[in-house]
């Protein structure tokens, strides 16, 4: 399973106000360095450890034509090669989390690259495991399961693979698509090199003092009070990924074509079918998200205006959508963001808070910037029988204190999943994972707004809201338009190259912006910017959870145990059903538009508010 990124692949939304001033005290020290010792004792022991899982592949071929000898063998079978993943898993985590302590490591950056390796030999070991279940067939396969407990845990894999027959090759095929991870892996690896070592990064001398200007430069920088400021810093970021337009066009070309080879290896007609058939998701939810989405363009447009207003400008340029439009002079160190997000998340119930109190209060998390460190913030599963780890780059301002409240979900998730499911079905899908983060979000900000004193901490409090819709559900499905787009071009047997992905990408950013927002041809190249167009179709994920959230939170916010019950349901789950079966079972039905509708009707509602306040 991926990192759970907020900051990588939202990137992106929007900023909140700098916090000046201390309001809030700490009460509780936090530690702000993981221990990683609870994977590996040492790096000696890591490289051991994965030396004795390579010694293990070859061990999988003495099952290799006898699954269907009886219920025992398959059950043996499938222990050895999930074992084999979990151990793989933990060996993983160790290798991304030490990697992004330092950047500029080269031993940690090699040690991913051999967990990465690891992924594709172990692929590539069990390769024959799906095409020889097949020939089984399913009334084999279910009398096995009815005879042997131990197959339990198994089954809905079985049942899922059943589903996915028409797309399993044979075990030359299999070993070939699993062979080819590693390869189909190096554009993203690509475009992190040039953006993270590469492209030599602008330095401007600013208000607050000289910057410079890369991602985390440029997602502070943005926020500047001097519009003329802005503008330079956005013109300087864009333009230096203008200046490697080319390099980073061939690229995501590559990569969009190496989705391409994928569906069309596995007998699926589109990038796009592959990718949501993972996990039984239907086409139909992603081209609904898009419709859903232009229907709520006047909306999100009426906000641009509301925020040009607040800021006092005749018109409205791209870099103005992230100065913060309300002040709030409160600090939030991390101590205090613990505190609060324990305070927010009390609708959750009193186990949920137990858990998430002596979990966040354990050295999981590495909370603070530093040289070489990742930008950003995620919540990496970590493994099984471990926990979870969360690399954050703490601000103490609403900004770091959302974040905090954001990456938690995503840890709670994982380990109430962890408690209630075995490992084969512990984890949960991305469809799903990012209500948990965003459901913890809306929630603090409706306990912050209620106490909130004043007409401006509750302006601030109602715009944070808007900021989150704005930018995980409109940004992101604007993101997912783009990515469907560059996808079908290629598809029609089009080139694509850095100029057109700019074309493409500058025509979308328009038609949601509006003509009232003034867009410079250069900040087109802000496609270059998301990490995870790299990650085939996910970040519509994000707009469909974001709008799953808003209906769980108004729930649960309205007090009602069975509410809560039937989101903590969906905690617990893990992967143990498809996602959409899993929402429906919960009163939730992604297949509508009512979602996305109910979404855009918040936000309507929460600009009325501001509107309000403000006349």
């Amino acid at each position: 399973m991926p990192q759970l990124s907020r900051r990588h692949a939202l990137l992106l939304a929007s900023a909140a106000a700098l916090a000046p001033a201390a309001a809030w005290a700490a009460e509780d020290a936090v530690p702000t360095v993981w221990d990683l010792t609870d994977l590996y004792a040492t790096d000696a022991a890591w490289l051991a450890e994965r030396d004795a899982v390579l010694a293990s592949l070859p061990k999988l071929a003495a099952f290799k034509g006898r699954l269907g000898e009886s219920a025992a063998t398959l059950r043996d079978a499938l222990q050895a090669a999930s074992d084999i993943l979990r151990r793989g898993a933990r060996l993983g985590a160790y290798a991304n989390l030490k990697a992004d302590e330092d950047l500029q490591d080269a031993k940690s950056q090699e040690r991913n690259q051999l967990a990465l390796a690891l992924t594709g030999q172990a692929a590539e070991a069990a390769a024959w495991i799906n095409p020889e279940l097949l020939k089984l067939g399913a009334a084999k396969l279910d009398g096995f399961i009815a005879a042997e407990p131990g197959l339990a845990k198994f089954k809905f894999a079985l049942k899922d693979l059943e589903r996915q027959a028409p797309h399993i090759l044979d075990d030359q095929g299999e070993g070939l698509l699993a062979a080819a991870i590693q390869p189909l892996a190096g554009p993203q690896q690509i475009r992190s090199q040039l953006v993270l070592s590469d492209i030599p990064w602008p330095e401007l001398q600013l208000s607050a003092g000289r910057m410079r200007i890369d991602s985390q430069g440029y997602t502070a920088a943005r926020t500047s009070p001097d519009r003329a400021e802005r503008k330079m810093v956005m013109d300087a970021f864009f333009g230096a990924f203008k200046s490697y337009e080319s390099s980073l066009g061939a690229a995501l070309s590559a990569q969009v074509r190496g989705d391409i080879f994928t569906a069309k290896a596995r007998r699926y007609p589109s990038a796009l079918a592959v990718a949501v058939a993972t996990n039984n998701v239907p086409e139909g939810v992603y081209r609904t998200l898009i419709e859903e989405t232009h229907k709520g363009l006047p909306v999100l447009q009426r906000y641009f205006d509301l925020r040009r207003r607040m800021l006092g400008l005749p018109d409205l340029a791209y870099y103005d959508l992230y100065p913060p439009v309300t002040k709030l002079d409160q600090k939030f160190d991390i101590a205090t963001s613990r505190r609060l997000t324990l305070q927010a998340v009390k609708p959750l119930g009193p186990d949920y808070v137990a858990l998430l109190s002596k979990s966040s209060a354990a050295r999981w998390m590495h909370v603070y910037p530093q040289k070489g460190k990742a930008a950003g913030a995620y919540m990496n599963p970590a493994a099984y029988d471990v926990h979870p780890y969360l690399l954050l780059n703490h601000t103490d301002d609403y900004l770091g204190l959302t974040t905090f409240a954001h990456e938690w979900g995503h840890a709670m998730h994982s380990l109430l999943a962890d408690k209630a499911q075995p490992f084969e079905t512990s984890n949960y899908p991305i469809f799903i994972a990012e209500i948990a983060s965003t459901v913890n979000e809306q929630l603090l900000a409706d306990f912050m707004l209620r106490g909130a004193r004043t007409k401006a901490e509750k302006l601030f409090y109602l715009d944070q809201v808007c900021e989150l819709l704005r930018g995980t559900f409109f940004r992101q499905a604007m993101f997912a338009e783009f990515e469907l787009a560059i996808h079908e071009t290629t598809e029609k047997g089009e080139a694509l190259s850095g100029e057109r992905l700019s074309a493409i990408y500058l025509e979308i950013l328009k038609r949601y912006h509006g003509p009232k927002v003034a867009i410079e041809p250069v900040y087109a190249l802000e496609w270059a910017y998301p990490e995870h167009f790299y990650f085939n179709f996910y970040l519509y994920q994000y707009a469909t959870c974001v709008s799953a959230s808003v209906y769980f939170a108004d729930r649960i916010l309205a007090g009602k145990t069975a509410d809560r019950d039937a989101y903590l349901g969906v905690l617990s789950a893990g992967g143990s059903d498809y996602p959409v079966e899993i929402l429906k079972r919960a009163g939730l039905d992604m297949t509508t538009p009512a979602p996305y509708r109910a979404l855009v009707a918040k936000l309507s509602r929460t600009v009325d508010q501001m509107e309000r306040l403000i006349a």
